[in-house]
Formats: structure tokens, C-alpha cells, sequence
């Protein structure tokens, strides 16, 4: 290739890494995922739920960088599954409160393993782990302050 091009270069690009990175983890967590009935993406809003109890709309579009046209339809499956359940705000009537069912909370119990297999499918060291953890956050937290 010639060298005005060189930038060019898959191989160059820390996007594709990236990409390919993400795809061969989430084909990963699919079988898993698959077990408990849950997308990837429900899997993530069920860990916030989880780990916060509630939550409304935009803190879980913020906390997972997803819009919300892509929030909606996952919470109603999610919904439809018995998993969650939304109610209106006491304070304020305009703002929905996404809960946990008793089946969601049960969910959990199962979904226990499924970090510990995703781990054991990396070949990384515990200090690897924790800089990629660190500089894939930096990133991220790069994204939020340009917004």
C-alpha cells in the first residue's frame, strides 16, 4: 500500500479491534444469555435493575449509552417476560419507574455463573483486565463529556 494511505490500513485503526472485540464477546455471553432468556442487552438492564432495585428511562439510557428508541421495545419484552414492571413516579407523574418483579429478582440467583464463564473464556491476567477495564471506561467516559 502506499505510504499516503497507511493510515488507512485495518490494522491501523483501533476501531476494528474494538468492533471485533465486542462481537466475539457478546457471541460469547449468547449461550449463556440464551439459558436465562435474555438478549445481551436485557442482560445489562437487568444488572442495573439489579444492582439499583429501580431505575427510570433516562438514567438507564445514561448508564448504559442506549437510546431510547432502543429502550423502549427492550423494556416492554422485558416486561412481557414478567421481569419488570413500570410504574408512574409518586412525585411526578410524567416519569416512569422501571422495578423488579419477584421473577425478575429470581433471574438474578441464575445469572449468578454467568460472569465467572464469560471470565474464564479470557485469556488475560488480573492487572490486563483491570488497564483494559480502565482504558475502555476512559473512553467511554471521553464520549459522555462530549455530549
Amino acid at each position: 500500500m502506499d505510504g499516503k494511505y497507511e493510515r488507512l490500513r485495518l490494522e491501523n485503526q483501533i476501531c476494528f479491534p474494538l468492533y471485533a472485540a465486542s462481537n466475539m464477546i457478546t457471541r460469547k455471553y449468547k449461550p449463556l444469555l440464551d439459558e436465562l432468556d435474555l438478549t445481551y442487552t436485557q442482560y445489562i438492564v437487568m444488572m442495573v435493575l439489579w444492582e439499583r432495585g429501580q431505575a427510570n428511562e433516562k438514567l438507564l439510557c445514561e448508564t448504559l449509552c442506549l437510546r431510547s428508541n432502543t429502550l423502549t421495545p427492550l423494556l416492554k419484552k422485558l416486561r412481557d417476560k414478567g421481569y419488570i414492571e413500570k410504574t408512574k413516579d409518586k412525585g411526578d407523574g410524567r416519569n416512569l419507574v422501571i422495578t423488579l418483579t419477584k421473577a425478575g429478582e429470581e433471574l438474578r440467583d441464575k445469572a449468578l455463573g454467568v460472569p465467572e464463564c464469560i471470565a474464564k473464556e479470557f485469556r488475560l491476567t488480573p492487572d490486563e483486565a483491570t488497564e483494559l477495564y480502565r482504558i475502555l471506561y476512559k473512553l467511554l467516559d471521553g464520549e459522555k463529556e462530549n455530549k
